[in-house]
């Protein structure tokens, strides 16, 4: 397989390199388990757990949270 550099990527186009993007992350996201998180990562997403164990109905719904997004544009 030919390497590629950061200086190769510019020579594609905006929506080939918007693809090569997809395409890597793709590759990464069929792999979750070799994504380690840090201790700072585990430690926040456990306060969050517990903020929402304490109060489950803070939250909002992902699509109240889109519209909210869409419509500030």
């Amino acid at each position: 397989m030919k390497q590629i550099t950061a200086t190769d990527t510019l020579a594609l186009s905006i929506p080939e390199r918007i693809q090569l993007v997809e395409d890597i992350w793709d590759t990464i996201a069929k792999e979750p388990e070799e994504i380690e998180l840090t201790a700072e990562e585990k430690r926040i997403i456990d306060a969050r757990l517990e903020a929402y164990h304490r109060n489950p109905d803070l939250g909002s719904p992902w699509e109240d949270v889109y519209k909210r997004i869409v419509s500030k544009q």
